[in-house]
């Protein structure tokens, strides 16, 4: 008989838990070593059970960030599976989790029989990730670049142009300049407006 594949599950929903133990079980092929309600302790947690595959939310329990801890699992763990997965619609979870070394990133609203498929084509060495989205704009412009999300993403976390700008590594004048673009693109007539359109509408979650 093949050896189990470990999983560590780190979602702050019992009842998400409950159903992905028993999907990750041990007549798949898997079995849950650890569960984890919040995202800040999952380096210790592979240090300690040591598993093959990472299943974690990107919204987790205290605001701990799934997509801060997987820049630190990648970090620290190279080889280690990681599958990432969200609730929440938001547009930029998919390309941040991508560009920070995640091997899939799976909307909640599949399946757990999805998920199995997914995980078990990751530990074969694939990747899965939805195709990216963008922000239904109010004039139907063409879409904002993936600049202007990473610029605009800051900005919903209540980030100073100044900050932005050397987040970025860009001048305060080309923060500047692609705001106008954004303003341009989508008919309003600040910055506050278009923060609080993508906000409210559920396109960027500013924390996380």
């Amino acid at each position: 008989m093949s050896e189990l594949v470990r999983v560590l599950l780190i979602d702050d929903h019992n009842v998400v838990r409950d159903s992905f133990r028993k999907v990750f079980s041990p007549p798949n092929g898997f079995i849950v070593t650890d569960e984890l309600s919040s995202a800040t302790l999952a380096v210790e947690a592979c240090t300690v059970c040591n598993p093959d595959l990472v299943l974690m939310d990107v919204c987790t329990e205290g605001g701990s960030s799934g997509l801060d801890a997987l820049a630190r699992l990648r970090e620290r763990f190279p080889a280690l599976k990681i599958i990432l997965m969200s609730g929440f619609d938001e547009i930029s979870y998919v390309p941040r989790a991508k560009e920070l070394g995640a091997d899939a990133f799976i909307f909640k609203s599949k399946s757990t029989e999805f998920f199995l498929d997914i995980a078990t084509k990751v530990l074969q060495g694939g990747k899965y990730f939805p195709e990216p989205k963008s922000i239904p704009l109010p004039q139907g412009e063409t879409p904002l670049s993936e600049r202007e999300m990473e610029l605009l993403r800051l900005l919903c976390a209540h980030k100073s142009r100044v900050e932005v700008a050397e987040e970025l590594c860009i001048s305060e004048k080309t923060v500047k300049r692609h705001i106008e673009n954004m303003l341009a693109k989508t008919g309003f007539s600040s910055s506050v407006e278009l923060i609080i359109y993508v906000i409210s509408n559920g396109w960027i979650n500013p924390n996380y």
